[in-house]
């Protein structure tokens, strides 16, 4: 991936756990990888198919200097997350140094470097309580107005019967493709909360619900915990999930069994023809 670099701007900022540090402040020095295709700008030369380094520059300091953390770590994770979400950028690397770090020994300099990107993730919506629709439409629309994630695509609605436990409404279903910058578990907490704030209740397993929204992959990754597993264990048998999630990642390829999402679908038609 091609990279713009920014190396060692000087912002005088307040940032430390010393409360001598947060009044008077001290200089730090910052430096940004910002990673994009940068094809086309050096094919057409316009400033609009790159990223205006000079306002990275500007929009960094502001951010430094206006805040105050005790932690270079909290300014890094700051500056970085703030960098993906303001600029148009894959990836970014944000080093922060503190020269003048106050130790009673010689050192040159002290610095924390974070790594943080934008992630894929897919995931599952469906409803069969209350007004599906406008439930369904109502929290993709709450997704997406999160500044840490974005529905880039969104698979037609369709209306399914029940899996598990049959004696109850049929479903309205459907996936969403997202960008976000939440770890797994993060954006699993968030999904909770949105479900509860549509009147989720968790009474019975498989049973009726308001809202459901699921994580099937998040990347390529394998997660196994308490609280989560990706991808999705049962995906592979549920036709509500690889019919939509078919229409907007056909080729994705599942990490686990090795193909993709459109493959998975054909065996699961042919299993129940």
């Amino acid at each position: 991936m091609d990279r713009i670099h920014i190396e060692k701007l000087e912002v005088f900022a307040r940032h430390g756990v010393c409360s001598e540090e947060n009044s008077l402040g001290q200089k730090f020095l910052i430096s940004a990888d910002l990673y994009k295709d940068l094809h086309e700008a050096g094919k057409t030369d316009e400033l609009t198919a790159t990223v205006h380094y000079g306002k990275v520059c500007e929009f960094i300091t502001k951010i430094a200097s206006e805040n105050t953390y005790k932690l270079i770590e909290k300014l890094a994770e700051e500056i970085a997350d703030k960098v993906l979400i303001k600029f148009d950028v894959d990836r970014v690397k944000i080093r922060v140094d503190k020269p003048w770090a106050p130790m009673l020994l010689h050192v040159d300099t002290v610095f924390v470097e974070v790594e943080r990107q934008w992630h894929t993730a897919y995931i599952s919506i469906g409803s069969n309580i209350g007004e599906r629709e406008n439930i369904i439409n109502d929290a993709i629309k709450t997704l997406d107005s999160f500044e840490e994630i974005r529905v880039s695509a969104v698979s037609d609605i369709i209306e399914t019967k029940p899996y598990g436990v049959t004696d109850q409404p049929d479903f309205l279903n459907g996936c969403l493709e997202i960008r976000t910058l939440l770890r797994p578990g993060e954006l699993l907490a968030e999904l909770l909360l949105i479900e509860a704030s549509f009147g989720r209740e968790r009474k019975e397993h498989w049973g009726p619900r308001t809202l459901d929204l699921d994580i099937l992959f998040y990347d390529s990754e394998c997660i196994l915990s308490h609280d989560l597993v990706v991808p999705h264990p049962d995906m592979q048998n549920r036709m509500f999930v690889l019919k939509p999630l078919s229409q907007i990642a056909p080729y994705f390829i599942h990490p686990v069994t090795g193909e993709p999402v459109c493959r998975l679908l054909e065996k699961l038609e042919s299993r129940e023809a």
